[in-house]
């Protein structure tokens, strides 16, 4: 199933994956509608990096994903619905674990009964590698257990849970996608990489990151994107659950010199014990196996950490007004 000319729903669509993927559906031909959280300013967060002659073609509806009428009313007359609109930031989930659990959990379950009243020909939702917790092996696939960790990936799990059960209770023809750590243009000051380039750009003398041991597999917002058009338009992906990432794990500390590197930055690296999360919360090891995902759609990432950093750093550099590197963003 092609997505060209398909009227096409993305939840989340302000979000910095999000965002993303509306400028890529409109570039391939879709009837695109981003849902974005309603804001008494009118603000549409990352879509309003979206180059305008992509923008002006998208239907922009504001609501939130915890109001079961907005949702409905949003997927009436769609075809394909994205699932991405979600609380995310795993030190925020300790102080309000309440709201991931409204977010997530419940917001997902009325995007799937939305979906399931309207008819909706497919729904991709959104999960995350972080449902696996702690790698008991290495690289993970999708039969790895599932380990909650944090209030954040325990509300996943569930919604995950909800999406599956949806599949199997009423044949919802849904897939889920479990991307690893997705980086990029755009991101927020909450996740790593944006974090050590802004702190690098600014000219600090010192880094100031959480734990450096943990390793990551960091993928390209535009290799996760294609992942979820390539999931979207398979046939073949109905019920299923599929890891995206780029196979290759990198500590943070090592990631972080890599950055200091691209940027021509000597700061110091330094672990700040305010960034460090609870010992039996922080998840070790996270490496993707996306084995299912090339056997499936032919999934197979195109950028290198790299040539990904690059394009991250260049954007950042552009936009450093935007970022507050002298505060800790959770």
């Amino acid at each position: 199933m092609k997505l060209a000319g398909k009227k096409v729903l993305v939840t989340g669509g302000d979000g910095f994956v999000g965002s993303h993927l509306v400028e890529e559906l409109v570039k391939i031909g879709a009837d695109v509608t981003a849902f974005v959280f309603y804001n008494s300013q009118n603000k549409i967060g990352n879509l309003d990096f979206v180059p305008k002659e992509i923008l002006s073609q998208v239907k922009i509806i504001f609501g939130d994903i915890v109001d079961f009428g907005a949702v409905k009313d949003a997927a009436k007359k769609q075809d394909i619905v994205f699932h991405l609109a979600a609380l995310i930031a795993i030190p925020y989930s300790y102080l309000a674990p309440e709201a991931y659990v409204m977010t997530n959990v419940m917001g997902t379950l009325h995007v799937l009964q939305a979906c399931r009243e309207m008819g909706i020909q497919k729904i991709v939702h959104t999960s995350t590698s972080e449902t696996y917790g702690s790698a008991i092996y290495t690289p993970i696939d999708e039969k790895h257990p599932l380990q909650a960790q944090s209030p954040y990936s325990a509300t996943k799990i569930g919604a995950d849970k909800i999406a599956e059960s949806f599949y199997c209770s009423f044949n919802l023809p849904v897939a889920t996608i479990r991307p690893f750590n997705t980086y990029g243009t755009r991101q927020s000051a909450r996740a790593v990489i944006p974090t050590v380039i802004c702190q690098a750009l600014s000219g600090k003398k010192e880094i100031k990151l959480g734990a450096l041991s943990p390793v990551r597999d960091m993928n390209y917002v535009k290799d996760s994107v294609a992942g979820y058009i390539q999931i979207a338009e398979a046939d073949n992906t109905v019920g299923e659950v599929i890891n995206i990432g780029s196979g290759k794990g990198i500590t943070i500390g090592v990631l972080a010199n890599k950055i200091l590197e691209l940027t021509g930055s000597k700061a110091k690296i330094i672990s700040d014990e305010v960034r460090i999360r609870p010992e039996k919360s922080e998840v070790k090891q996270l490496i993707c196996n996306f084995s299912k995902a090339k056997k499936l759609i032919g999934y197979e990432p195109k950028y290198s950490l790299e040539n990904g950093l690059k394009e991250t750093i260049n954007y950042i550099k552009g936009n450093l007004n935007i970022y507050k590197p002298d505060e800790y963003t959770i």
